[in-house]
């Protein structure tokens, strides 16, 4: 979904985000429909319900690696984790209201930066900005251990819904291998897209390899190119508010000067200059040899590629460590990279948390539960293998990535730390509608030869998509 990887906690943040007339169906009925929850029987007085997105014998597992931690906090509560699936986050969510007009609501809901804004518009969930004034004390060591980029990702309208607890960011992953056969000296941090382009040039003289590999999506796609040209699909702003968090939670913290209330996506900017130069760039990537034409979908093809040594590098983030691992590379057979400069070395990513639901009648222990899964000694429970980077910086650490690697895998907490201009995928509350003309009009520049018109007519989709919702 981002970023494909495998499923980021209780959901499949990156799960790919499967273009279709869906896209648009039933946001208009999500607030009558969470009403009808409101008033609804909410979940059983001993049973504490969780949703995910996935399959349900992940969840069952998730649920039996939790229910000691929850125990803890109350000996008569069962954990119960619920998947669901769904084709997006539209999907997912009108699934999750059909659950709450049937009387049966969740208490606790996993949403990434996709679907934040699209839950928080719809008023799916409560602020958690008393729960975290009421227990800043508590919580001092978790924010001073997580970036406040993280934090202001996981904000709406001066509202913090969700703790983050990870997140992924599009860096560059390369074959060890491939470049040492190339005789291509390893990335520096500093690394340029001319760099970049050398690199894959000799790669590509290697018969049935593609020096670079890619997927039509959103995050970690041709708009990592973009977000590097300075360039972005919508107009970038931030609602005011949040210096109930700031002044307290990061008093004193550089990283947090100029953070406000949460990204305010404006006016379309589809066809910009910046935007149809990074995506021109990719037509000529595939005119030159260096990429073959991409396809719509997720990072689990890609990564089977690249485990394969058929593809030199590819964009990933810190799910990429496990999900190569779990595709056979070996330690040492990958390494990891900042994303090349262009006009700068801005990188895009996407965060995961847990919000309450609105509707829930155990608001005050579902706040527990959500202090208990971002805690250090939670993280591995909830994302055994490397699946994700942790949101945690005290997390990110060498024995973490000693047995998967990569060698370099400082760069991914150093994507928001050395380059504060990094920043989240554009995700308003019409997510699912610009995600799905994405994809379209992607594949229309490909196929085409001819950004410009494709996107201009992204343009258009996304003027009446902003202008619907």
């Amino acid at each position: 979904m981002t970023g494909i990887h495998p499923p980021s906690g209780p959901i499949a943040r990156r799960t790919v985000l499967k273009a279709g007339a869906a896209g648009g169906l039933g946001l208009a009925a999500l607030a009558d429909l969470a009403a009808c929850g409101n008033s609804g029987g909410g979940s059983s007085s001993k049973s504490l319900k969780m949703l995910y997105f996935g399959e349900q014998a992940a969840a069952t597992q998730l649920q039996n690696r939790l229910q000691p931690q929850i125990t803890k906090l109350d000996p008569s509560i069962k954990f119960e984790i619920s998947a669901i699936n769904g084709t997006d986050w539209n999907d997912f969510l009108a699934k999750v209201l059909t659950q709450i007009a049937a009387g049966t609501p969740p208490d606790i809901i996993s949403v990434a930066t996709e679907g934040l804004q699209l839950m928080a518009s719809k008023e799916l969930a409560v602020p958690l900005d008393d729960y975290v004034t009421k227990d800043l004390a508590a919580l001092k060591e978790y924010f001073a251990d997580i970036h406040p980029a993280l934090v202001e990702s996981m904000m709406y309208q001066g509202h913090l819904w969700e703790l983050p607890d990870s997140f992924n960011a599009g860096n560059m992953f390369y074959s060890t291998e491939l470049f040492q056969r190339a005789g291509v000296v390893p990335p520096s941090e500093g690394w340029t897209m001319d760099d970049f382009e050398t690199a894959a040039t000799k790669i590509a003289k290697f018969k049935g390899i593609n020096a670079f590999g890619w997927v039509v999506r959103l995050w970690g796609s041709w708009t990592s190119f973009m977000y590097a040209n300075n360039a972005n699909l919508l107009e970038e702003g931030k609602y005011d508010g949040g210096d109930w968090l700031w002044n307290k939670a990061y008093a004193g913290d550089p990283a947090a000067a100029g953070r406000k209330g949460g990204w305010k996506w404006g006016a379309p900017t589809a066809n910009s200059d910046g935007t149809v130069e990074a995506l021109n760039y990719m037509i000529e990537l595939t005119k030159k040899g260096l990429s073959p034409s991409p396809d719509v979908g997720g990072g689990g093809t890609l990564q089977g590629l690249f485990a394969s040594n058929r593809i030199g590098m590819s964009i990933g983030g810190g799910f990429w460590a496990g999900g190569l691992t779990n595709a056979g590379m070996k330690n040492g057979s990958f390494d990891v990279q900042l994303f090349p400069k262009w006009k700068s070395q801005r990188h895009l990513f996407g965060a995961g948390g847990y919000a309450i639901f609105k509707s829930s009648k155990k608001k005050d222990l579902a706040w527990e539960v959500l202090k208990l899964l971002v805690k250090p000694d939670t993280f591995d429970l909830v994302f055994p293998g490397n699946v994700t980077t942790p949101g945690r910086k005290s997390l990110v650490t060498a024995a973490r990535y000693a047995k998967t690697g990569p060698k370099h895998w400082s760069v991914f907490y150093d994507t928001l730390t050395k380059h504060p201009e990094t920043a989240p995928i554009p995700a308003p509350p019409y997510y699912n509608a610009l995600a799905t003309a994405l994809n379209q009009r992607t594949t229309q520049a490909i196929s085409s030869g001819n950004a410009k018109a494709a996107l201009d007519g992204l343009q258009s989709d996304l003027e009446k998509a902003a202008g619907a919702s």
